[in-house]
């Protein structure tokens, strides 16, 4: 005869470890591309597989701080992004704002957060941009008072 509460608890436990095993199997696998996305604070984390280097990012300097845009330049590069010349914006900038071409949002809430920015600061690119020539460029990175006195190496959001 069958004992009803051993079967349930067998069903139980082999959920829990199917679950612990999918749970785990993302973390076994260390040569993958796959980047956690975080898109809002609010939402579970999701993933994206991309390589950095086929996004294309331009950094602009909102702020009256000499060289802000070259030193996150070089910050985004020295993480594997493809990096376009830095330059500056058409007005200044208090805030830092992260833009994203189309289709391109999660590639921008990972650069905002590797810069130790919430995901918050991201938005679509339009007209709007205080940047000029952004043809071609999936994220702008637009530098303000508020990222060009952190220093060049961050650690990312949480």
């Amino acid at each position: 005869m069958r004992r009803p509460g051993l079967v349930a608890l067998f069903l139980v436990a082999l959920v829990a470890a199917g679950f612990a095993g999918a749970l785990f199997s993302g973390h076994l696998n260390q040569g993958s591309t796959t980047q956690p996305v975080a898109t809002t604070p609010s939402t579970v984390l999701s993933t994206t597989t991309f390589p950095h280097a086929s996004v294309k990012v331009l950094v602009a300097n909102g702020t009256q701080q000499n060289g802000a845009a070259a030193r996150f330049t070089q910050v985004l590069q020295a993480q594997g992004w493809s990096m376009s010349t830095p330059t500056n914006t058409s007005s200044p900038a208090s805030a830092t704002t992260v833009y994203y071409a189309p289709t391109k949002q999660p590639e921008a809430v990972l650069i905002a957060s590797e810069l130790g920015l919430n995901s918050s600061v991201v938005q679509p690119l339009t007209t709007a941009a205080p940047v000029a020539g952004t043809t071609g460029i999936d994220v702008v990175v637009v530098i303000g008072t508020n990222l060009a006195s952190r220093p060049g190496t961050l650690t990312p959001a949480t």
